[in-house]
């Protein structure tokens, strides 16, 4: 894309295996409380019910104005009618991606070091994922911990959004916006919480907060 892509602040990332209720449920409730970027994750989901779902997601969620990326897999991100793909540094590369999705999707993409950014930032991808950022339970094999400072460190390395990802609690997600972050993608820091909602929303609060803190 020509243009840089501007992120919300809060990525929530519907990981299916720790959602507790319906999955339209849980995405329309998170859409009403402010969320506009939402990714759908299931690993374990047939390519028919991860079809299905992300289908279903989408025709409730775009229409509202929320931005809906389908986890892994770009043939999926196109079937459901998706804003765009994240692939990881497992999956098709972010070029093939795109091909496959088609030019109209967007595309972003997980790093875990200093080179996987480098590569990641002269591709094509709309923005780039850095992480964990702090430790995580939300995947099963998680990459070294890569801490804020290499957040500061490869800010100025690119001009694309940079999404932070990783054991980001409420307490945290302000640090890792001033050190640079466009967006913090959350996990179990929301799916995991009483009320979803409720904490999407102090998300929004206190990264707003970060925002206006940072750009003075």
């Amino acid at each position: 894309m020509s243009m840089r892509l501007v992120l919300p602040r809060l990525y929530v990332i519907l990981d299916a295996a720790l959602i507790t209720s319906p999955e339209r449920d849980c995405a329309l409730s998170l859409a009403e409380a402010g969320v506009r970027l939402l990714q759908y994750r299931n690993k374990s989901a047939t390519t028919r019910h991860y079809l299905d779902s992300s289908r279903a997601l989408a025709e409730m969620l775009c229409p509202k104005g929320v931005s809906f990326f389908v986890n892994d897999r770009p043939d999926v991100a196109f079937l459901a009618g998706a804003s765009g793909v994240h692939v990881g540094q497992d999956d098709l590369d972010v070029e093939q991606a795109r091909r496959v999705a088609g030019n109209d999707k967007l595309v972003g993409v997980s790093t875990h070091n200093l080179d996987q950014f480098e590569r990641a930032a002269a591709s094509s991808a709309d923005y780039v994922a850095v992480g964990p950022v702090f430790s995580t339970s939300s995947k099963a094999n998680p990459d070294l911990v890569v801490g804020v400072d290499f957040i500061r460190r490869v800010r100025s390395l690119t001009d694309k959004s940079i999404v932070a990802i990783g054991g980001i609690t409420l307490e945290r997600a302000a640090a890792v916006i001033e050190a640079g972050a466009d967006s913090v993608a959350v996990i179990s820091g929301i799916l995991s919480a009483p009320n979803p909602a409720q904490r999407a929303r102090q998300y929004i609060q206190t990264l707003e907060a970060a925002k206006h803190a940072a750009a003075f």
